[in-house]
């Protein structure tokens, strides 16, 4: 197996053509060539496009495949990434698998952001002859099945992983990253108690040159999109849109459904555009503040993401509590247990064109 350094960018990044140099920052992944003779053969590719395309045809990756030290196991949800094992140790990993072509756009964002305890990073990287392998450590599920499981979180343990997304969305924004497409199933848990979260990687991340944070694609995940990416504008702010689908999020951790519903897409996104939604009974006056305060209509007008860390709301309310069963039935449309908004543009991306052009 011969070792190659993951290069990484010593100016700012181009926004239409990715380049990065030959050096190598210590805090980075490792960049390794698979040594393995028989390689996987090309999945789908997992990153997003704008407009996304249709269902690819590639095979998937061979499960019990030996990559170096790992040979990767059954494919976990989605078919996109892989359970992992690190034959030497036993240790178990994630193991997400690229096309090789888009190897400078998937490390790029990893190479611009500093490390940050909530913000997940690669412990290896394999590059193959055709595929690209990303490994992870083993997480302990997510917020979204979290949340689809309890259906409504009690504040004070909402408040304690708010504060973490809230505090990963704002490191990515600080350094220049756009994370898109933010949601519930992106924050992962840590540790077995369910109390550490962090973001699960930077497969969308959008790497900016400077102060500029307009963005013209029009992807998002349609629980979670917000009312300007729908408008005819042009063009919008990433960072504002990023704070939109946090308002989202929270407004479910804290009702247990999401703030727009409707199985018609069509008319999901009307009530998006609008921006109307109504707050569930017994929350706090600063838990109420939050929400409003980030699903603002206007982008300019929502807080920005380092401003969320200032509210009251997660300022005061920082020891979470044992979880109450007191709310488990109350909302009338809970997370759902089937196909969710959060996988139509997965299952249905020929649809999402249509909706978004």
């Amino acid at each position: 197996m011969r070792a190659t350094p993951l290069a990484a960018p010593m100016g700012a990044p181009s926004r239409k053509k990715l380049k990065l140099d030959d050096d190598l920052e210590t805090k980075c992944p490792t960049r390794k060539q698979a040594g393995s003779e028989s390689q996987p053969r090309l999945p789908p590719c997992p990153l997003p496009l704008s407009p996304p395309p249709a269902p690819g045809h590639a095979p998937a990756v061979t499960a019990a495949s030996r990559l170096g030290p790992y040979v990767l196991l059954e494919p976990e949800e989605g078919g996109r990434a892989y359970r992992a094992l690190h034959c030497p140790t036993g240790t178990e990993y994630t193991c997400k698998v690229y096309p090789i072509c888009e190897a400078l756009a998937v490390l790029e964002p990893y190479s611009r952001l500093p490390p940050h305890r909530h913000v997940a990073r690669p412990a290896e990287v394999l590059e193959g002859t055709h595929n690209l392998y990303i490994f992870f450590p083993r997480t302990h599920g997510d917020m979204h099945s979290l949340v689809r499981r309890r259906h409504r979180l009690p504040e004070p343990e909402a408040t304690a992983l708010f504060r973490q997304m809230a505090a990963a969305v704002a490191h990515c924004h600080q350094h220049g990253l756009v994370l898109r497409d933010l949601k519930l199933r992106r924050f992962v848990f840590t540790n077995c108690e369910r109390t550490k979260l962090v973001l699960e990687n930077l497969e969308d991340a959008y790497v900016l040159t400077g102060l500029d944070d307009s963005l013209w694609d029009k992807h998002a995940c349609p629980a979670y999109v917000g009312p300007e990416i729908l408008s005819s504008q042009a063009s919008y702010s990433g960072k504002a849109a990023d704070v939109w689908s946090l308002g989202v999020a929270l407004f479910t951790m804290l009702a247990g459904h999401y703030p727009f519903q409707d199985s018609e897409p069509a008319l999901l996104f009307g009530k998006i555009r609008r921006g109307a939604f109504a707050l569930p009974q017994g929350l706090s006056a600063p838990a109420r503040c939050l929400v409003r305060c980030l699903l603002r209509r206007e982008p300019a007008e929502r807080l920005t993401a380092s401003g969320i860390l200032l509210h009251p709301w997660l300022r005061e309310n920082s020891i979470p509590s044992a979880p109450s069963r007191s709310h488990l039935w109350e909302a009338d449309q809970v997370v759902p247990e089937g196909p969710r908004l959060e996988e139509a543009e997965e299952e249905e991306g020929g649809r999402e064109v249509g909706l978004y052009g």
